[in-house]
């Protein structure tokens, strides 16, 4: 950088050059040691000066600033790192009729705690009331069933499980995305109400992770932002109505803006196949589930075909499986093409 020239060695020199050339300046001379410390200080202070430079502007590979340096940077173009999101869902209890479930009932899965919002009494021996997760991450966004311990009172009176996953959870925004945020207010033009200001609007509501804007969708003057959250699913309504709140605040008058959640679109895969010495069918399944889901979201709004010989790769990729025969994606042996405001999501293995 601009700076590393200045070393303790270097800086010493010059001060010994300007002391009084008649003082003995030997090393271990009383001017020697009494300016050698001084110089150390003076290379530190040049070295955090380079650590200035290096961490106060963000570089295209993702290098230089981060943390609240990057908020520093950031907040310059007006962009505040987005918080962590909690999941939403709701949770049935089973017990005694007449049970009432208080509002802040702690819930968890072993390891994620949620709690709920809204109060509730047992009839027929359920209820099914709302929760949150007690943070805020991706964390919170659990599988069916996944939530099944109770804490607190309630304990031993009632048992509790989670009919639908838990959804909207995100972590608080990462240094990657935030530099690509800031890159995309630097390089894209917004202003008056363009298609880049409508993307902008919407991904600085935290838990959205991409937006894609589709001007004149229904005339003039209309506009249709479709929304993705951080695991490239459709948000939940309540995410979708805070970003659609938030453009109302700011978006110009006269345009009428619709806000919704992407489409999701099931990419079902169905074959015949060898599994590998030691695994079982249920883990070959959960395995090629988990790289389609990961190939999948490497398209969302991105790329509109999801490509045939991409899914044989996963299932080949897979460590449970040795080969297929007979692999179909929705029924087919062809590419499959989502169309606009649509995101593929991991379907069904068969």
């Amino acid at each position: 950088m601009a700076y590393e020239d200045e070393t303790k060695t270097a800086i010493l020199a010059r001060m010994l050059a300007a002391s009084d050339p008649t003082l003995d300046q030997r090393q271990g001379s009383p001017t020697f040691d009494l300016l050698s410390p001084a110089a150390m200080e003076l290379a530190q202070a040049y070295a955090e000066l380079d650590n200035a430079l290096r961490w106060g502007f963000v570089n295209a590979d993702g290098t230089g600033a981060y943390g609240a340096y990057l908020d520093l940077r950031a907040g310059e173009l007006g962009l505040t790192r987005k918080a962590a999101v909690k999941a939403v869902g709701s949770v049935t209890f089973t017990g005694p009729n007449g049970t009432v479930i208080p509002i802040g009932t702690q819930v968890s899965t072993g390891n994620v705690y949620f709690v709920t919002t809204a109060a509730g009494t047992t009839a027929s021996g359920t209820v099914t009331v709302t929760a949150e997760a007690l943070v805020g991450s991706a964390a919170g966004n659990v599988t069916i069933g996944a939530i099944n311990l109770v804490a607190g009172p309630l304990v031993g009176i009632v048992s509790v499980t989670n009919a639908a996953t838990f959804n909207g959870g995100a972590d608080t925004e990462s240094d990657a995305d935030l530099t690509a945020r800031y890159f995309e207010r630097a390089r894209k033009p917004a202003t008056s109400g363009n298609a880049n200001q409508y993307r902008q609007w919407a991904l600085e509501i935290a838990g959205i992770s991409d937006a894609k804007v589709f001007p004149l969708w229904n005339g003039l003057l209309t506009v249709k932002v479709a929304l993705l959250d951080t695991d490239k699913r459709a948000p939940v309504s309540g995410k979708v109505a805070e970003v659609a709140a938030y453009i109302e605040t700011v978006r110009p008058i006269g345009a009428t803006v619709s806000i919704v959640a992407a489409t999701e679109f099931a990419i079902n895969v169905t074959g015949t196949f060898t599994l590998a010495a030691g695994y079982t069918l249920t883990q070959a399944r959960a395995q090629i589930l988990a790289g389609l889901t990961a190939y999948l979201k490497t398209l969302a709004f991105t790329d509109a075909t999801v490509r045939y010989t991409q899914i044989a790769n996963v299932v080949l990729n897979t460590a449970a499986v040795d080969d297929y025969s007979g692999l179909t994606v929705n029924g087919g042996a062809v590419n499959v093409v989502i169309a606009a405001g649509s995101v593929a999501i991991a379907g069904t293995v068969t």
